[in-house]
């Protein structure tokens, strides 16, 4: 079964729906910069391993950073899933995990990398908005693509009506993606990701409101 190890900063709401998603993985520990992250409680509530790592008492980002890899590794993943972990990853810790380092970002990248994506998106005049599960490179927010989930956007959205929206899609593809990667399905070849037996799989599109 794969092994996987979780990282998050708060509430952990995707966290929650890959648990409730009932996967074929073994979550092996939850890990959070943050000792008082909601996500750790809800993670002791299920019996699983947690640890708090946290970020402030330490002198700059290689050095936490170096600290998180060592933790995760002590726990021999297959796969390390971002879910909603709030921090920069250095390049050495990406390039520890090459490969087995999953995130979801609340956009349709490449657009809106970064912070604020729903303000942005309105701001923009976009029609359509949503989320994307990817491997983790170097690159901010960019990476192979794995899946992707779109909503419209309508003429009366807040940042807080489309947030809640795209939020639910995430709670769908992300379950989805890990599963793929769990079943060896994923092929990720020169910065493309195809899913074996799946040719739709690269967009979700919502039919919800």
């Amino acid at each position: 079964m794969t092994r996987v190890v979780v990282l998050l900063s708060g509430r952990g709401s995707n966290f929650q729906a890959i648990v409730e998603a009932q996967l074929p993985i073994d979550i092996v520990a939850v890990i959070s910069n943050r000792p008082q992250a909601t996500g750790l409680a809800y993670a002791r509530e299920r019996g699983l391993k947690t640890v708090a790592l946290d970020h402030t008492a330490h002198p700059d980002r290689v050095a936490f950073d170096a600290l998180l890899a060592d933790a995760i590794e002590a726990h021999q993943p297959d796969l390390v899933v971002l879910a909603g972990y709030m921090r920069i990853l250095s390049p050495a810790f990406i390039a520890r995990f090459e490969g087995r380092l999953l995130n979801i970002h609340p956009s349709l990248l490449p657009m809106f990398p970064g912070l604020k994506t729903h303000e942005r998106a309105l701001e923009e005049g976009v029609k359509i908005h949503g989320c994307t599960v990817h491997f983790v490179t170097a690159q901010l927010d960019h990476g192979p693509i794995v899946i992707q989930a779109a909503v419209p956007v309508h003429a009366d959205d807040t940042p807080a009506s489309l947030s809640a929206r795209v939020l639910a899609q995430e709670h769908r593809i992300y379950p989805q993606a890990i599963r793929w990667f769990a079943e060896g399905r994923l092929l990720n070849q020169q910065g493309r990701v195809n899913v074996r037996g799946d040719s739709t799989s690269q967009a979700v599109l919502s039919s919800g409101a």
